[in-house]
């Protein structure tokens, strides 16, 4: 273990960012380059010896989190990575990118401030690839059998790298021009860099993984070709679907889901575009959505040069601290201050969008371009949300963009349908105790056998599913499957 008195002495200190009026400035990540390694030995050593270590089961993963904890107090950093690494693929993504339900579930956060783990985690694969210690690992022998793998996002990766170390050959298929699903064209480059999706990619490839873009499954190729070509498939494309906002004036020009909006801010890093063709620049920018994804369009907007930024959510305001219905080691709905909140903007609660105006709409226009956005406040009576009368207000809004979340994978392409597959009571493709559909031969991972969820889940889900893959090709498997596809426990 770490040091037995590190919880007692030394204080929980988290990674530090860049100056606000640097970073809004550009497109690099917001944490000071190398500012973790001074202070992650002593970080790593307020990992108590709490006998049972609640943190595993915090993690889908089950990531060996005290394991590495003693080799990075020990700065042992070639032990830390194979310790990491024997349960996740991509611990650059998840210490980037996951919300850490290990660290709601410390032993130490009963009553004092949880162990870093997620600074501890990233810390550890940024040494590794640094000291070249991530290097591609080529099965010893091929199986003769092939995998195609529908969608290149964390699930796709995950199972696809599996696999092909199991000694399958794997194809994986991704419609969009570069791989990575919404890591790539979801998450800004200021929370995580795109060279950490580029090297992963090469060191897959030269594992022996083939990847093919461009591809759309249900168009491009049809079920049956993915049929009679592959001894398996692994859909993992995602949920997809965003949620609409039915109220009058949504056909407004300058109204867009969050998907529409990010993955051209992304394009312009890429080079695709020099300037994104939907800017918020100068702009009154509302986003409708509290989560995650609409944090990633506050921060965005902040880069684009917004003229102002208003951030709504339907619930009320999260408590700073856990609500009694959400005990430890639970993950609690807890008030986050993210990096892009602290870059400034504003944030209602309580509130909802009941319709938007526009201008005029100009010659040869249809719609004019939407100029305000009206919202109502909301409480609960009853346990139903109900408008407060006399609430009512406008507020400016030249550019909106809607982050309400998923509803599900992607219909239109056909691919659900070609397949045959049967969905569940929530609309996602249904899958047994091994990740396989109804359809033999068909396995599903992610959110679209999932719903929506978290970066980690959908790891462990294409870990878990692609054991599944692989007790059907060989009989047996000795990979491992972190989840059961029927444990949501922690889905947020």
């Amino acid at each position: 273990m770490a040091d037995p008195k590190g919880f007692l002495n030394i204080d929980r200190e988290v990674a530090p960012t860049r100056p606000v009026e640097e970073r809004v400035k550009d497109w690099n990540e917001v944490y000071q380059p190398g500012s973790l390694l001074p202070i992650i030995s002593k970080q790593a050593s307020r990992c108590m010896d709490c006998g049972i270590p609640f943190c595993h089961n915090g993690c889908p993963l089950g990531n060996l989190i005290p394991e590495w904890n003693d080799f990075a107090y020990r700065e042992d950093w070639s032990a830390a990575s194979e310790r990491l690494h024997a349960t996740n693929n991509f611990p650059e993504f998840t210490g980037r990118l996951c919300p850490a339900p290990c660290e709601s579930a410390c032993v130490l956060a009963i009553n004092q401030p949880a162990v870093t783990i997620k600074n501890v985690e990233v810390s550890i694969i940024d040494k590794a690839w640094d000291n070249g210690d991530v290097t591609p690992q080529p099965p010893e022998r091929l199986s003769g059998k092939t995998v195609a793998v529908v969608g290149s996002g964390p699930a796709g990766l995950a199972a696809a790298q599996q696999l092909t170390r199991a000694g399958h050959t794997v194809v994986v298929f991704e419609r969009a021009d570069r791989l990575g699903g919404l890591l790539r064209y979801g998450i800004p480059e200021f929370k995580m860099e795109k060279v950490h999706i580029n090297r992963r990619i090469e060191q897959m490839r030269a594992e022996g993984t083939k990847f093919r873009t461009g591809v759309e499954i249900g168009t491009d190729l049809t079920a049956s070709d993915l049929r009679r070509r592959y001894d398996a498939v692994v859909i993992a494309a995602g949920s997809t679907i965003a949620r609409e906002l039915p109220v009058d004036g949504r056909e407004l020009n300058g109204i867009h889901q969050a998907m529409e909006y990010l993955p051209l801010a992304n394009k312009v890093q890429e080079g695709d575009y020099v300037t994104s063709p939907i800017s918020a620049e100068d702009k009154h920018v509302v986003v409708i959505g509290g989560g995650d994804t609409g944090a990633d369009c506050v921060g965005t907007a902040h880069r684009q040069g917004a003229r102002s930024v208003t951030q709504l959510e339907i619930m009320p305001r999260p408590g700073e601290d856990r609500a009694p219905n959400q005990p430890w080691p639970t993950f609690p709905m807890l008030y986050k201050v993210t990096s892009a909140h602290e870059e400034g903007g504003e944030r209602v609660y309580s509130v909802s969008t009941t319709r938007f105006e526009g201008t005029e709409p100009e010659e040869g226009e249809a719609v004019g371009n939407v100029r305000a956005l009206h919202l109502v406040e909301v409480e609960f009576v009853d346990g139903k949300l109900e408008q407060k009368p006399g609430t009512e207000r406008a507020i400016p809004a030249d550019l909106v963009t809607l982050a309400m979340g998923f509803v599900g994978m992607d219909r239109e392409n056909g691919m659900v349908e070609q397949f045959g597959l049967d969905l569940d009571e929530r609309g996602n493709v249904a899958r047994d105790a091994d990740y396989a559909t109804n359809v033999d031969g068909v396995f599903v991972a992610g959110d679209a056998g999932r719903g929506q969820s978290l970066i980690v889940w959908a790891i462990a889900e294409g870990r878990s599913a692609a054991r599944g893959v692989d007790r059907f090709l060989s009989g047996a498997s000795s990979l491992p499957a972190p989840v059961a596809p029927t444990d949501r426990s922690l889905t947020v």
